[in-house]
């Protein structure tokens, strides 16, 4: 659920027709979504090429990257565990919605967010 109400070109603290200011525009996501881990690039790569062939398999092996370390909004006030089992439940819910094309399509748009998610994070840096 995207609760983006305007979808402007405008800066930080510029004025708008309405004469209110935009301060920030944020894309609101729902819980699942959310839940979605940031994992390294050929990982998520692999994902979305797993959820385009069969639906819901690339995020079930995403739910196990949240185990073994990676990222995701939601693990700071949900835990590592509970964000585990809502990519569990996204991959079920993707796979038995698969039959009527639905949970195919969600299972895509769900490995292009993990490749937009790994694209945006920096890599690791190295301690030297």
């Amino acid at each position: 659920s995207r609760n983006v109400h305007k979808r402007t070109k405008t800066m930080a603290g510029a004025p708008m027709a309405g004469g209110g200011v935009v301060v920030e525009v944020r894309e609101k996501k729902g819980t699942l979504r959310a839940a979605i881990p940031t994992m390294p690039f050929p990982v998520a790569v692999i994902c979305l090429f797993l959820n385009t062939f069969i639906p819901g398999l690339g995020t079930f092996v995403s739910a196990f990257t949240v185990l073994c370390g990676a990222r995701s909004e939601l693990i700071s006030e949900r835990g590592v565990c509970c964000v585990f089992w809502l990519n569990v439940a996204a991959a079920l819910i993707q796979i038995l919605t698969a039959v009527i094309m639905v949970g195919w399509i969600m299972s895509i748009f769900w490995g292009m967010d993990m490749v937009i998610l790994a694209k945006q994070s920096k890599p690791p840096q190295l301690q030297t």
